[in-house]
């Protein structure tokens, strides 16, 4: 099999039209069935700049995975993952393989292999070899591109914010050309971007490393991931461990996760602004402590946007100035984790000082990398035809401003899936009941990103197929995370012995 690169790929495909060729009525899976068997991985060190693994990670493995552009041709052109691995260090304790399923759209898995084998190796003791990969578009995988212009990679443009007012007018433009953009750049590579195509690099992976099954722990989109893949292929998941779930209504799927984003927020400030009333803060740092008392810390951020709408303050990146959406994506970036909370302090307190200047973080200051932007937009426009009616987005972001003012619309607002122009190439999975019962879900009452009321629906489409665990905690992903002791507890007790909540049950501390 030949391995193209996305250019070759995009040229070579779209000439010769071969996207509409591949529209046969045979399933991908029953075409990939007929296919060859799936060659070794050819292990190496990977501990180089290259592979995104720093040096101190020494006893990572990588490999390259090669994976259909379109599992419908499976002998076609071939697309190539980056995996990884570090192998059990006690191999008469190994019981299997365990996957870490990343985040995003567009996290990297092989990176956090790096940055969580360690806690992950000594939790588990030897019980699995861990794995992990670059999802197609991803890190060292091949890569998709949109050709966006830098301020259209901007995340406080990408992410669809109203103007001052409401107006949508610039954001539902900037989305139409964001949509135009992908549609004439990206090609196959980018169309084949998705989450039923990910579930079946995951079992093409599976194959690959010679097992009949996988454990698993997803993470945030992971979690979607992670019922897909337990739909699609129940007899191939051994102890399944979804953290921070969204709601995967297969009509909504992104849109819904979006739309969530605004209830996210409202149920996670609390801990901010508890944290920025308490009269610690002024020990650790002067001017952290932002209010006398918590319930004054809302109004305070609200009239602080509300100012930054009209009069943006210079920041220490020229050219960039803190406006009001600015800083309220820097509160939906914060909100992630308590760690996070004193950067975003320290940014109101400069905003709210006539001589300050606010440092922005990284994330704020500087446009997201071309490929990184394309998969954060094609996966989710991909799986599921979104409404592409201007008006009812601007009904609903009026409606959503004044019930999420901390959000001010962008949840509700057009994001540029509503005017992608290719149809999904196949319906969204539905997640059921049907299945083997080893599926354990944890959660945070107060996630900003994956809200208590998604992971709920997530709960019950899987139905007596998995139980919940709750952790009366702030913040966006749970184990091995916040430090938890009984959710670390619970999660790594399944994945080591088995042994499972017999009913959903909840975690204080």
């Amino acid at each position: 099999m030949t391995t193209y690169s996305r250019r070759a790929l995009v040229l070579a495909l779209s000439a010769a039209g071969v996207a509409a060729t591949l529209t046969a009525v045979v399933t991908p899976e029953a075409a990939y069935a007929g296919a060859g068997a799936v060659p070794a991985l050819d292990w190496r060190p990977c501990a180089t700049a290259a592979s995104g693994v720093a040096a101190s990670a020494p006893a990572q493995e990588c490999a390259e995975l090669p994976v259909p552009l379109d599992y419908r041709d499976p002998n076609g052109p071939q697309l190539t993952l980056a995996v990884s691995r570090l192998r059990s260090e006690r191999p008469e304790a190994r019981r299997g393989t365990l996957l870490y399923i990343p985040g995003g759209p567009g996290g990297s898995g092989v990176r956090q292999l790096a940055q969580k084998g360690d806690a992950l190796r000594k939790a588990m003791a030897g019980a699995y070899d861990l794995v992990s990969f670059d999802p197609r578009g991803v890190g060292g995988s091949t890569k998709a591109s949109c050709d966006l212009d830098a301020e259209d990679r901007d995340l406080v443009n990408l992410r669809p914010w109203p103007g001052p007012d409401g107006d949508i007018t610039e954001s539902v433009a900037r989305s139409r050309r964001i949509a135009d953009a992908c549609a004439r750049n990206g090609g196959p590579v980018l169309r084949s971007l998705t989450t039923a195509n990910e579930a079946r690099d995951i079992d093409r992976f599976r194959q690959a490393l010679g097992e009949e099954k996988l454990s698993a722990w997803g993470v945030s989109y992971g979690t979607y991931v992670g019922a897909v893949y337990a739909q699609k292929y129940p007899r191939h998941t051994d102890r399944w461990v979804l953290d921070s779930s969204g709601d995967p209504d297969p009509a909504r799927v992104a849109r819904g996760w979006a739309a969530n984003m605004a209830v996210g927020a409202d149920d996670r400030f609390p801990d901010f602004a508890a944290w920025a009333a308490d009269p610690a803060r002024e020990d650790e740092e002067p001017g952290l402590r932002l209010a006398e008392r918590a319930e004054d810390v809302r109004p305070l951020f609200l009239a602080l946007a509300a100012k930054l709408d009209r009069e943006p303050k210079e920041s220490t990146t020229p050219g960039t100035p803190l406006t009001g959406n600015r800083l309220r994506q820097a509160l939906q970036n914060a909100l992630y984790s308590d760690a996070s909370f004193p950067q975003l302090a320290r940014i109101i307190r400069a905003a709210m000082d006539p001589a300050g200047k606010p440092v922005l973080p990284p994330d704020l200051a500087q446009p997201l990398r071309d490929e990184d932007a394309a998969v954060t937009a094609a996966v989710i426009c991909n799986d599921v035809r979104w409404p592409g009616s201007v008006p009812a987005y601007e009904r609903a972001v009026t409606a959503d401003r004044v019930r999420h003012p901390l959000t001010a619309g962008m949840p509700a607002n057009a994001f540029a899936c509503s005017f992608w122009k290719d149809a999904p190439a196949e319906k969204p999975t539905r997640i059921t009941a049907e299945g083997p019962s080893n599926i354990l879900m944890i959660q945070n009452l107060r996630d900003p990103s994956t809200p208590y009321s998604g992971a709920l629906k997530m709960r019950e489409a899987l139905g007596d197929r998995a139980r919940l665990v709750t952790l009366d905690h702030g913040g966006h992903s749970v184990y091995l995370g916040n430090g938890n002791a009984c959710g670390d507890r619970t999660v790594t007790e399944y994945l080591t012995t088995g042994r499972r909540p017999a009913r959903d049950t909840y975690c204080a501390d």
